[in-house]
C-alpha cells in the first residue's frame, strides 16, 4: 500500500517482501524524484542501495582430527550432525552428485538421516532440479533472482532458473564441504583421488540460491537470509560477502549484517567467508560479532610433479596429471620451435600454446612441447587448461609449461587443476631456465635458426599422488586479515575478526559437471579449489556437530566453543605461521582468530562466553560514531538509558581495543558448560606495553553456573601498533580456554 499511495506503478519494479527478519522490501527504481518522494515518506526507517557480492574434501576430516576425535560420540561418521539443518546461501547445488544421494533408512554405509524437526522449508523445482532432487540429505531448495534479474545480470538459460548449480563454487562444493555423504570416491579423469566426507555427512542441507556466476545483488541474499530463517534452518553457511567496506555510519548497519544479526536472535549460528583480500591488513569482508567469520590455512597434503631430463636433472612443479608412457623419455620441442613459420597469430600466441592450427602435426607428434607461461595468462586470455586441449589435439606427448622472466609471477592460475595429458608447470624461474638451457644445448639449427634436430630428452612423471608432509598448517597467503574496521574510512574496531581457521587450500569437493564458472574445471565431478569460502563450510559442519551434540546451545556458545579452544601451534608444538608477501611470519589473531579449529576439543570446551540480541545493541550503542537514531533505524530499538561505555565490554571470548588510552576494565561472564564443578587457574600472557591483570586468578565454578572475571588492562608503553597475548584458564577436569588479547596503546596515563 505504502508504494501505490507514493508512487506511480511505471518508475518501479517490487523485487522483494521482506517480511520475517526485517520490514521492508526491495524494489528497482527509474527515477530519482521516486527515490526523493521515497525518502522523505513517512514511516520510511532507512534506504539502503542495492550493491553486489562476490563469492568468496578428501582429506580435511583427518587433518582435523574428526574421525577419531568426534565422529565416535555422535554416533559414527554417517550419523554425525542428524537431525542439524546447515542453510547454503551460495550459487545452488547440483542434486545428481554422489555426496548428495538419499541416505538410506536401513543401516547401510550411507547411514540414517534424522529430520529436523523444525525445519519445514519446500523444494523449488524448475530446470535440472526435478521433485526428486529433494530428499532426506537436500531437506530444502529454492533460488532468489529477482534482483538479478531486475538489473539484466540474469540469464535464464546459462544461470538456471532453478537451485540447481550452474557455477560449481556454491552449495556443490561448500555443501559437501559442510555436509556431503560419507565416503564418496573423487574420480577425475578416470583417476581417484581418494574418499570425500563431509564434517557432518549426516546432517541435512538446505539450498538457497542467491549468487551467479557473474557474482549477485544483496537484495537476493537477504531475501535468501529470510526464507532461510523462517524454514527453521540450525546453521547459515555464506561462502558470500560484499566486494568492499559498506558506505554509512558503521559496517555493522549494513543491511546483510542487521539482517544476520535478526538471524542470530532467531537461534540461527552465521558462518562467513572473512574474505580473499590477504595479506593486506584490514582487508576483512565479514564485520560484526554476531557473525563467526573465517579465515583460511593450508594444509599438510602436496601435490607434486617432476620432469626428468635425460642428463639426469630434475626439477619439481605442480600438476595432477599422468606420467609419460612407461619411463620413455620424450624428444622436447620449443612451441615455437614446431609451428608454422608463416602463422599470422603473435610468437606469444604460439609459446603459450592456446591454438592448434600453428602447431606442424608431423613434427610435434610424440614430443614433450616447451610452452610458456606468458602475460596471456594473467590477463586470462590464456589459460592452462586450453594447453592441455591443444596438446591432447595435436598428438604431442605431453607439456611443460615455464616461466617467462619478464613476468615471474608466484601465483599460477590453474596451477593446481587436473589434467588428462601429462603435464608440468614449472612455476621456479630457476628450474625454468635450466630447462630452456638444456633443451638449446642439445637442439641442432640452421643458419636461419630452424631446429631440424631434436636430441633433448624428458619423461614426466605422475603428478596424482598426494604426499602427505606432517607439515603444520600456515594461515594462506590470500586469507583476509583483521583488524576489523567500523566503517569505510578503515576505523579499526573492538572486535576481533577474523573469528576462526579453517582449511581453505586445495580442498576437494563436488562440483557441478556442466559449470561454466571455472573453465580449469568444466566437466568435472570433483575440483579443487582454494579460497576462504573452501574453510567456512568446514565450520559450518563443524558447527553442525557441536550443535548435534549440545541442542541447547546458542550461536554465540556455539561459536566460543571453536574460538576457545583452537589451536594456535601446529603437531610440532611451533606457533603457526602465516604467510606474507615473500615470507613467513608468526601468526597473529588478525591473522587465524583465536587459531585453527579443534572439533575434538570444541564439543568439550568447560566453559563458554554467552551473548544475545541485547547485548549486540548494546555493543551498537557503543560504537563511535553512531548515534541512537542510526541504532533505533537499524534494529527497531533504541539504546537503553545505561550504556556500555565500550565496544570492547561485548561478552566476547576475545578481547580486542582498538584505542588503549592509560587503563581500562573489561569485565567477562564465563558459564560452566563442562557438566562438573571445575576449579580453573588464570594463566596470562601480556601484549607489548600492556600490564594485565585478571581477578579472581583462581575459582571454582558450578556445573551449568556462570560467574564474572574482571580484566584490567593497564597502558605501562606507547606502541602505536597492536600487540597480543591471551589469557588461558586452565581447569582441573583437563579443560583449557584460551581468550586472545589484541591491543593498540595510544597513550599512557603518564605520558
Amino acid at each position: 500500500m505504502l508504494l501505490e499511495n507514493l508512487l506511480e506503478r511505471s518508475v518501479y519494479t517490487k523485487v522483494y517482501s521482506y517480511t520475517h527478519l526485517i520490514n521492508g522490501f526491495s524494489i528497482h527504481l527509474t527515477s530519482h524524484e521516486a527515490l526523493d518522494i521515497l525518502e522523505n515518506a513517512e514511516g520510511v526507517r532507512a534506504i539502503y542501495e542495492d550493491v553486489k557480492m562476490k563469492k568468496l574434501t578428501t582429506h580435511t576430516p583427518d587433518f582435523l582430527g574428526i574421525p577419531a576425535g568426534v565422529w565416535p560420540k555422535l554416533g559414527g561418521a554417517t550419523a554425525s550432525g542428524a537431525g542439524v539443518v546447515i542453510g547454503m546461501i551460495d550459487t545452488g547445488i547440483n542434486p545428481f552428485h554422489p555426496s548428495f544421494l538419499a541416505q538410506a533408512s536401513n543401516g547401510d554405509r550411507r547411514g540414517v538421516v534424522v529430520k529436523s524437526g523444525k525445519f519445514k522449508g519446500k523444494c523449488v523445482t524448475g530446470d535440472r532440479f526435478p521433485e526428486t532432487a529433494c530428499n532426506n540429505k537436500i531437506v530444502g531448495a529454492q533460488y532468489f533472482a529477482r534482483a538479478a534479474t531486475a538489473a539484466g545480470e540474469f540469464n535464464a538459460s546459462r544461470d538456471y532458473a532453478s537451485p540447481f548449480d550452474a557455477d560449481g563454487h556454491g552449495s556443490s562444493h561448500t555443501a559437501s564441504t559442510a555436509a556431503g555423504n560419507h565416503n564418496v570416491p573423487v574420480i577425475v579423469n578416470h583417476f581417484n583421488y581418494g574418499y570425500a566426507s563431509g564434517m557432518a555427512p549426516g546432517a541435512g542441507i538446505a539450498v538457497y540460491k542467491a549468487m551467479y556466476s557473474f557474482g549477485g545483488f544483496m537484495s537476493d541474499v537477504v531475501a535468501a537470509v529470510d526464507q532461510a530463517v523462517e524454514d527453521g534452518v540450525d546453521i547459515l553457511s555464506l561462502s558470500v560477502g560484499p566486494a568492499n567496506v559498506p558506505s554509512g555510519p558503521s559496517a555493522f548497519l549494513n543491511v546483510l549484517e542487521m539482517q544476520l544479526l535478526f538471524a542470530t536472535r532467531a537461534g540461527v549460528l552465521v558462518v562467513q567467508a572473512a574474505g580473499n583480500g590477504g595479506p593486506s591488513s584490514t582487508s576483512i569482508l565479514s564485520f560484526s560479532p554476531w557473525i563467526t567469520s573465517v579465515a583460511a590455512s593450508t594444509t599438510d597434503r602436496r601435490y607434486n610433479n617432476s620432469i626428468v631430463l635425460g642428463n639426469g636433472q630434475s626439477f619439481s612443479g605442480s600438476g595432477l596429471s599422468p606420467p609419460t608412457l612407461s619411463g620413455t623419455y620424450f624428444q622436447l620441442a620449443a612451441a615455437s620451435d614446431v609451428c608454422k613459420g608463416n602463422t599470422t597469430s603473435g610468437l606469444l600466441t604460439v609459446e603459450s600454446c592456446q591454438e592448434t592450427e600453428t602447431f606442424i602435426r608431423t613434427l610435434v607428434h610424440g614430443k614433450i612441447v616447451i610452452c610458456t607461461y606468458t602475460f596471456d595468462f594473467e590477463s586470462e586470455t590464456a589459460s592452462i587448461a586450453t594447453v592441455a586441449d591443444t596438446i591432447q589435439k595435436i598428438g604431442a606427448a605431453g607439456f611443460v609449461l615455464t616461466m617467462d622472466p619478464d613476468i615471474g609471477s608466484e601465483q599460477i592460475k590453474g596451477a593446481t587443476m587436473t589434467l588428462s595429458v601429462p603435464g608440468l608447470i614449472l612455476n621456479n624461474m630457476e628450474a625454468s631456465t635450466a630447462l630452456r638451457e638444456y633443451y638449446n644445448s642439445n637442439t641442432l639449427r640452421s643458419r636461419s635458426g630452424r631446429a631440424i634436430s631434436f636430441r633433448a630428452t624428458a619423461r614426466i612423471l605422475d603428478g596424482r599422488q598426494a604426499s602427505y608432509t606432517k607439515q603444520d598448517p600456515v594461515v594462506a597467503s590470500y586469507s583476509s586479515r583483521g583488524p576489523d574496521v567500523n566503517n569505510a574510512f578503515l576505523d579499526t574496531a573492538d572486535v576481533l575478526k577474523p573469528n576462526i581457521m579453517a582449511p581453505g587450500s586445495s580442498i576437494w569437493a563436488s562440483w557441478s559437471p556442466t559449470s561454466e564458472g571455472d573453465r580449469y574445471i568444466k566437466g568435472q565431478n570433483f575440483a579443487l579449489l582454494s579460497g576462504t569460502s573452501m574453510a567456512t563450510p568446514h565450520i559450518a559442519g563443524i558447527a553442525a556437530l557441536i550443535k548435534q551434540k549440545h541442542p541447547g546451545w546458542t550461536p554465540a556458545a556455539i561459536t566460543s566453543a571453536m574460538m576457545t579452544t583452537a589451536d594456535v601451534t601446529g603437531q610440532s608444538n611451533a606457533p603457526i605461521l602465516a604467510q606474507q608477501t615473500n615470507q613467513l611470519t608468526p601468526a597473529t589473531p588478525f591473522d587465524f582468530g583465536s587459531g585453527l579449529v579443534n572439533p575434538s576439543r570444541a564439543i568439550d570446551p568447560g566453559l563458554v562466553f554467552k551473548a544475545g540480541f541485547k547485548h549486540y545493541v548494546l555493543f551498537l550503542c557503543s560504537v563511535p560514531g553512531v548515534d541512537e537514531m542510526s541504532v533505533r533505524r537499524a534494529v527497531g530499538v533504541g539504546c537503553p538509558n545505561k550504556k556500555k561505555a565500550w565496544c570492547s565490554d561485548l561478552n566476547t571470548p576475545s578481547v580486542t581495543i582498538s584505542n588503549l588510552v592509560g587503563s581500562r576494565n573489561v569485565i567477562r561472564r564465563v558459564t560452566n558448560v563442562g557438566g562438573v564443578d571445575e576449579k580453573y587457574q588464570v594463566i596470562v600472557k601480556e601484549p607489548l606495553g600492556v600490564s594485565v591483570s585478571v581477578a579472581p586468578q583462581v575459582f571454582k565454578i558450578m556445573a551449568n553456573a556462570s560467574r564474572h572475571i574482571t580484566i584490567v588492562l593497564n597502558a605501562t608503553q606507547t606502541t602505536n601498533v597492536y600487540s597480543f597475548g591471551e589469557i588461558v584458564f586452565e581447569g582441573n577436569q583437563n579443560h583449557r580456554v584460551r581468550v586472545p588479547l589484541a591491543v593498540f596503546v595510544s597513550s599512557t596515563l603518564h605520558s
